[in-house]
């Protein structure tokens, strides 16, 4: 009896202190994917593109943190040609989500057991060296199919591929092995992003060549592919007979600062609430490592968000997130679960208010590219740690 009789004071207590001093019992934070805006991008792509050229929406890690199967059943329902995922894993987990359309991997294969597994499931890994080009070879021949490839050449990349040079020599080798089809070349873009496009050029020019020289030898490659994001967006003469769009699907940009000829809508948001706003004298150090020191009065929210759901630590002193339509400055380092902003001007602030660290409020937003300009990368590395952090609800 008495200690319900203490609870009951103490409740009357804690209903009387400021707003700005309660604490919220209760602070989910939400990943939104909006499937309206990456149905409006690819949209764009296709406006990009002269008719008839294909698209091959690209989805490998998680759809760039967006969800893998959501994506992909959002980009087959809007008319992509076919999906890249970056392993064998992604695209058998999509097959077993229904999807249907063409399912690349982009990475190729590494074992026997892949192989079978590609021929069961109807696959179309990419070839960059003979050894999984016979791997695959045997798999079809023991099931009496015949295996669609993409086989890769390295038009200045580095990375994957065999060198253009070789490029005839190459698919030779690999057209006297049976059960095997070659539907295209395929190579990638290093630079496309940049303002000098000499390097650029000299990639298309490789292309195109292999291409010719392919084609000389009787095969009819009806699906060659250079064209990245930013080749669709800068380079019109990148893109043969499929184009490859990734992170402009998904609103952001190939590198902070590129200027795109059209608007793309964001597709990710992340969300914190208010949990607590406490007001600091001068003087007062704030979170880890006392990065921060108040000057003056200032008035702090304490926000349900940190680098366990994906926001920078490097955001620390420097990050933004968005308050009832306004910017508010991230003050001290970024924690695990928890953030300090500067509200000291947003006046009518309150525990349980939306703080926005990626997307838009009002007349404000922040991208996944401001967020990487601060941080030196790439908006694509900003949505992957966001992705993985929050579980996302999809909307659109």
């Amino acid at each position: 009896m008495r200690l319900s009789y203490i609870s009951g004071l103490l409740y009357l207590v804690w209903k009387k202190q400021p707003e700005r001093n309660k604490i919220m019992l209760h602070t989910p934070n939400a990943v939104r994917i909006d499937l309206s805006s990456l149905a409006f991008n690819l949209g764009q792509v296709k406006k990009l593109i002269r008719p008839g050229i294909k698209i091959m929406g690209i989805v490998k890690s998680d759809a760039y943190g967006h969800g893998l199967a959501e994506v992909s059943a959002a980009l087959e329902s809007n008319g992509v040609y076919s999906l890249g995922a970056a392993f064998l894993h992604e695209a058998l987990e999509l097959r077993q989500k229904g999807i249907r359309v063409p399912l690349v991997i982009l990475c190729g294969i590494k074992s026997i057991e892949e192989a079978e597994a590609v021929i069961e499931g109807n696959l179309t890994p990419v070839v960059f060296d003979l050894p999984s080009a016979a791997m695959l070879a045997g798999a079809a021949v023991k099931r009496s199919k015949t295996a669609g490839i993409l086989v890769k050449i390295d038009t200045g990349m580095g990375r994957l591929g065999t060198p253009h040079q070789q490029a005839v020599t190459f698919i030779k080798e690999i057209m006297r092995l049976p059960g095997l089809k070659i539907e295209g070349l395929m190579s990638h873009l290093s630079s496309a992003d940049e303002e000098d496009s000499a390097f650029t050029d000299s990639q298309i020019r490789n292309f195109r060549d292999a291409v010719d020289a392919a084609r000389a030898t009787g095969i009819e490659l009806r699906l060659n592919t250079l064209a990245n994001s930013a080749g669709i967006m800068a380079h019109k003469d990148s893109c043969f007979d499929m184009v490859r769009p990734g992170i402009m699907l998904y609103g952001g940009l190939p590198s902070p600062g590129f200027k795109a000829p059209f608007r793309l809508k964001p597709v990710m948001s992340l969300t914190g609430k208010i949990i607590q706003i406490r007001e600091v004298p001068d003087g007062t150090p704030l979170s880890y490592g006392r990065r921060y020191y108040t000057e003056g009065n200032k008035i702090i929210a304490v926000v349900s968000a940190g680098y366990g759901d994906g926001v920078p630590r490097a955001l620390t002193n420097k990050g933004k997130v968005i308050i009832r339509g306004k910017k508010a400055d991230i003050v001290g380092s970024v924690c695990m679960n928890l953030t300090l902003c500067d509200i000291t001007a947003i006046k009518d602030a309150a525990p349980g208010d939306d703080a926005v660290f990626l997307g838009s409020h009002g007349h404000e937003a922040i991208t996944g590219d401001d967020i990487a300009l601060l941080n030196d990368t790439i908006s694509y590395e900003i949505f992957l740690s966001i992705g993985k952090g929050v579980k996302k609800e999809y909307i659109g």
